[in-house]
């Protein structure tokens, strides 16, 4: 795939703490940043598509391919660290010229959108952290599978089937849109770099201190799928406890694909606390 093609997971371009930078920019009002997980062949597009447009009726939703991922440029060499994530997060709000937005994070999204909010806590207005990493825990096997990808169409069945409560989400076409993301030119090579075996190491490196978390004033979301077999459930009631403006979540018959299995629910429940007066 092209950037320059024209399919719905092209959106625009803007360089960003250097880095030319896609995202998708829908909707007008309060901006709200939405910030992808870390799967294979990921994307802003792949991760947010069923939730853009309800998101959008009500502000502007601004979804950004990160770092390494989509079609954000792949400098040679780039060593990918939460620092330099952050750093690119903030980057991006700040060349759309936006003093504060909502933050939703989604998986390793959630471990960033939680960084950001710890070292730049006034650019931040409210925190939805959706099955997030960002707290100590035990690599799991899900999450090692889905770092530990090597390109084949069967291996990216596996792995959605892990994300997936719902296995008869799982299609055919599914798998073979998500394989063909994975392997276009650079994808793999970014990916790979990204959280190398021991892979408890990215785990660790992606937490933040409990102080920091226990610090965070901010109005805060905490959703997770009970089901969740890539990032455990446990996570979820450790920021639920740490962060003490938070409010938790939890959606039963569901994996780690919440936005995606349950997304019209999901889309009313953060446009629900988005909207909530102070």
């Amino acid at each position: 795939m092209n950037p320059g093609s024209h399919t719905p997971e092209i959106g625009r371009s803007i360089v960003a703490a250097g880095l030319r930078t896609h995202f998708h920019d829908v909707g007008s009002g309060a901006p709200v940043l939405l910030l992808h997980g870390s799967g294979p062949g990921v994307s802003a597009w792949a991760n947010w598509r069923t939730v853009l447009p309800a998101l959008a009726q009500q502000r502007r939703v601004l979804a950004p391919d990160l770092s390494g991922f989509g079609f954000t440029d792949r400098p040679a060499g780039q060593v990918y660290t939460l620092d330099h994530w952050v750093a690119h997060a903030v980057g991006f709000i700040d060349a759309l010229e936006l003093p504060q937005v909502d933050l939703v994070g989604n998986s390793f999204g959630g471990a960033l959108a939680l960084a950001l909010a710890i070292r730049h806590p006034q650019r931040v207005r409210r925190l939805v952290l959706m099955g997030s990493v960002g707290v100590p825990f035990t690599l799991t096997p899900g999450l090692d599978a889905v770092w530990g990808y090597t390109p084949s169409l069967d291996n990216m069945r596996a792995l959605l089937d892990l994300f997936a409560y719902d296995r008869s989400r799982v299609t055919d076409e599914l798998a073979e849109l998500r394989y063909q993301a994975s392997i276009q030119p650079g994808f793999q090579e970014s990916f790979s770099a990204m959280f190398p075996a021991p892979r408890q190491r990215g785990v660790d490196a992606l937490a933040s201190a409990e102080a920091d978390i226990r610090a965070l004033t901010h109005e805060t979301l905490v959703i997770h799928g009970r089901e969740d077999r890539v990032i455990p459930l446990s996570n979820a009631l450790t920021l639920a406890d740490w962060i003490v403006n938070a409010q938790l979540h939890v959606f039963g018959r569901c994996g780690h694909w919440t936005q995606i299995e349950h997304s019209g629910r999901f889309a009313r429940l953060v446009n629900d606390f988005l909207d909530e007066s102070e």
